[in-house]
């Protein structure tokens, strides 16, 4: 599945266009290597998702095309969510 469509499918971004763009930005990776939108994903990868001061780490566990959005938590596991890990970084 396409990295874009995963994200908005997995709601970790509520837009598509809004997960293209951050792909397109170089705000996205997925197993340590910078990710364009068309990038595909599969289970086990590791996505890091940076927006502004906030860094995101999650584990692909499922990927499925639709998914109800009471059960869309269950695609990833979070690795990290933190708002200090870039400041630790510099």
């Amino acid at each position: 599945m396409r990295l874009d469509k995963y994200l908005k499918v997995s709601r970790i971004i509520k837009r598509r266009t809004v997960a293209k763009e951050a792909c397109d930005g170089g705000r996205v990776s997925i197993n340590g290597r910078v990710a364009k939108a068309g990038a595909e994903v599969k289970e086990g990868d590791v996505l890091e998702i940076r927006f502004g001061a906030r860094i995101g780490r999650y584990r692909i566990t499922d990927v499925r095309e639709v998914v109800r959005k009471e059960n869309a938590a269950e695609m990833y596991v979070i690795l990290e969510e933190d708002e200090d890990i870039l400041r630790e970084r510099s």
